[in-house]
Formats: C-alpha cells, structure tokens, sequence
C-alpha cells in the first residue's frame, strides 16, 4: 500500500438501512474486539445505531482480537464456532482466509456503496486487501512517552528508545515481533526497503533480536492496547508503544502528561471478518449489521470519538470535530502530513507468509 493512498484517505451520507435477508436473523451476535477506546468507539458509531433501528438485537462483547487466529483455528476444530462477527488487523484477516476460516465477501452485495453511487469496491479500493476482509481503519502503533520523566529534551526519533542512557527508565512493548523487529533494524542501520529482505535472513532475524537486547530488561511487554497508556499514566515507563489512538484518548480526553512519538510510525489497517461455519440465521443477522457498520457515515462517525482514520474514500471528507470536545480531528490523525514525515507501511502480506515462523522465534528469544 502507498503512503499516498493512505494520506489521502485521511485529507479527502445517508444513513445505509439494513439489508433484507430471506432468512431468518438471529437476535444475538458475539462480536470481537480489542477494549478500550477503540471499542468504545465501535459501539458508538456502529452498535448503539444499529440497536436503535434493531432494539431486539442483543450484542455481546468478546475482547480477544488479539488471540483470535489462535481462537478462530481451535473452534473451527472443535465445530463449535461461537463468534459473529471478528476484528482483525490486516495480516491475520490473510491468514484465517487462506486457512479457510473466514467467509469470503463479495463488495457488491456484502458492503454498501458510497451515497454518490461509487462501489464499495472502488470506494475502499487498494485497502480490500483480502477476499475475507472488510476495512474499516486506517492506524498506526507509535510511542508515547511521559512529558515529565524525559529531561529537558523530549525523544524525536524511534531510536531513542533504544537509547538507555538518553532516556533511563522501563519501556512497553507489545509482545510480538511485529514492529519490534522493523524498529529494531532500522535503529541497528539497516534502510527502511531492505527491513523485510533482512528479516527474511536467519542473520537479520538474530540482527533484531540483538538489538532488541540492549533494551530486554528494560521492557515490560503488553497484549492489550489499554496497557501502554496505563502504564504511562501511572509513570510506570517512560515511553511506550500502543496504538496511536489509544495515545490520543490518554492525552485529550484524560489530559495525561503524555506525548507522542510519530517517528517511524507503523502504518496498518483493522476490520471485520466473518467466521467460516455460522448458522444461516447467525450469519443472516451478522451480514446485515456489516453491510450497516461498514457504510460511508458509520465509518466517518467512528472518526468522531477515535483518532484513526476511515478505510473508505468518501468518509474522509465527512471527518470532523471530536463528538465530545469539540476539537478537530485531522491534526491527530497517523496520515496527517505532520505526523507522516517518517512512516514505517508495515507489509501485512509479508507478516501473513512468515507470522506463524517469526512468533515461534521470538517467543523462544523472550523465553531465554
């Protein structure tokens, strides 16, 4: 994906009404996600509107997204599917469909055109990155990073935190080689195109592994998006990385001393899958409220509460003003020119082919 596209999404309404279904629907979904603020802002701008066009619809929440190739894989063996509806990054939408463990989706009946008549299709465009995946963000992991443990010069670049001496203290990183292993390179000289050629090497794996420790000791590793801001307003690290919206909900809603970091800034994109195996009156149910929460209002309305911005084209021009404070949402954005000077476009179809070796290998790291 080029950063072009993904800038303009962010720079560039009628309200979609369910899809009618011969079958049966169901009354209840499980849906999964990832908590916190991102989830937050799913309720408030797909769920609570949907409820109110469907008040006998019951939405139960799962916030295991984090877990969900592992989770999908066991109930799929199991025969016992019990998930709706699943958010997933980009990679792990790749990999559950080529496992045969999503439903493939069709744009023209499954996903609603823009309110000017442009296809889904051509509406999300080079983000319909898989057969089975249905975009709905645009987002970035990046650092934070306490405003008063930093000294008098607040960190600038990725490597800083690499830099123990510059910037003592505990740092937070997500535990998976993702992204740690991008930073790690990068911070250890290797050009941004030749990360993944030195990540496909047994050298350029240990190259990262030895970087990262240099820092090891120093890290306490997360596997929620919640943690990091957490961990950060009780000042129990001084930098840390989570997702970018996570950062902006800690500092303008909760006025944490907390700044951020941009530099090197690990660009992918979340959505929705459907789980492989659902009843006809479940997946009745979950098509419907799809095509409903991935049209161009409800993904424009999610900017309202969350910092990401929206996977469709024609959401970016309906992009305004916090629903709460009031403030612009734009300059917070991961694809705002300011903040996008450095960007890391983190490559899902690379991650999607070498996930399943490079966890084995880091967790081995981590075990040592």
């Amino acid at each position: 994906m080029k950063l072009t596209k993904l800038a303009a999404l962010a720079a560039t309404t009628a309200l979609c009404a369910p899809a009618a279904f011969a079958e049966e629907m169901a009354n209840e979904m499980t849906l999964v996600s990832w908590g916190g603020a991102y989830q937050s802002s799913q309720i408030k701008a797909y769920v609570e509107p949907y409820l109110a066009l469907n008040p006998e619809v019951k939405v139960t929440w799962d916030e295991s997204s984090a877990e969900a190739v592992a989770k999908l894989r066991a109930m799929n063996e199991a025969g016992n599917v019990t998930w709706d509806l699943v958010d997933v990054v980009a990679s792990d939408s790749m990999r559950l469909c080529d496992e045969g463990l999503a439903v493939e989706l069709d744009p023209a009946t499954d996903l609603a055109a823009a309110p000017d008549g442009t296809s889904a299709e051509d509406d999300f465009g080079d983000l319909l990155v898989s057969e089975c995946f249905a975009p709905q963000i645009v987002y970035s992991t990046t650092f934070g990073y306490r405003t008063d443990l930093v000294g008098d010069t607040a960190p600038t670049s990725v490597c800083d935190v690499f830099d123990l001496a510059a910037y003592p203290g505990k740092r937070a990183l997500q535990k998976r080689p993702i992204d740690n292993m991008e930073w790690a390179l990068f911070c250890d000289g290797v050009a941004k195109e030749d990360i993944y050629d030195t990540l496909g090497t047994d050298e350029g794996v240990s190259q990262a592994l030895a970087k990262l420790d240099t820092i090891k000791d120093q890290v306490v590793w997360w596997t929620a998006g919640a943690e990091t801001p957490q961990l950060l307003a009780d000042g129990e690290v001084v930098m840390g990385s989570t997702f970018n919206g996570r950062l902006f909900s800690a500092i303008a809603e909760q006025n944490q001393p907390i700044g951020m970091l941009w530099d090197m800034q690990s660009f992918d994109l979340d959505g929705w899958i459907v789980p492989e195996g659902l009843p006809a009156d479940r997946k009745a149910r979950v098509m419907d409220f799809l095509k409903f929460a991935t049209d161009t209002q409800r993904l424009a309305d999610q900017a309202k509460y969350i910092s990401y911005g929206p996977a469709r084209a024609s959401s970016a021009p309906l992009v305004g003003t916090h629903a709460e404070l009031g403030i612009d949402m734009a300059p917070h954005m991961p694809t705002d020119p300011a903040n996008a000077t450095n960007v890391h476009i983190y490559d899902y179809e690379w991650w999607a082919d070498n996930r399943d070796d490079l966890n084995a290998k880091f967790e081995a790291w981590l075990a040592k």
